[in-house]
């Protein structure tokens, strides 16, 4: 009967099951958060509570994409220094000092670095969703709030 859940409005959220151990997970996936091991940093919490990464099942919810995450060659120069394959998650933006970042892509090939192998993506933009929140959107459309949407996930008891 326990339930996890997480908030976002552009980040990634993850939800994470071992359903053999009755382990299950939540991380916010960010940019900052993808780049820096929050979903490494989860699957170790719960392999501490007897998950095993080969039985994870993972899902990526509702999240911003690529055509609608524009950001600056500052932003991109800082994935390239960290790992210069991290450049492959850029395409180019509308001129040479902007770019478009997958971070739907780049979280899915964390969690792959991390022998995770059941993935399930809901491909879903929140920036392009009229059916979800986006502080993108929000901030361009000057609105005063951009709300949340929750994803969760149980332990049936």
């Amino acid at each position: 009967g326990l339930i996890l859940g997480i908030l976002t409005a552009d980040c990634t959220p993850v939800l994470f099951t071992d359903e053999k151990a009755g382990v299950v997970g939540v991380a916010h996936a960010g940019w900052k958060g993808a780049l820096t091991g929050v979903l490494s940093n989860t699957i170790l919490a719960m392999e501490k509570l007897g998950a095993d990464r080969a039985d994870i099942r993972t899902a990526i919810g509702p999240t911003i994409h690529q055509d609608s995450y524009e950001v600056g060659a500052d932003f991109r120069a800082h994935f390239a220094d960290i790992e210069s394959g991290f450049a492959s998650y850029f395409n180019r933006g509308k001129d040479v000092e902007h770019y478009q970042f997958d971070l739907p892509g780049f979280v899915r090939d964390q969690l792959k670095s991390q022998d995770i192998r059941h993935i399930w993506n809901a491909r879903i933009d929140t920036y392009k969703s009229a059916d979800h929140f986006s502080y993108r959107r929000t901030t361009h459309l000057k609105e005063p709030d951009y709300g949340r949407q929750l994803s969760g996930i149980m332990l049936p008891r």
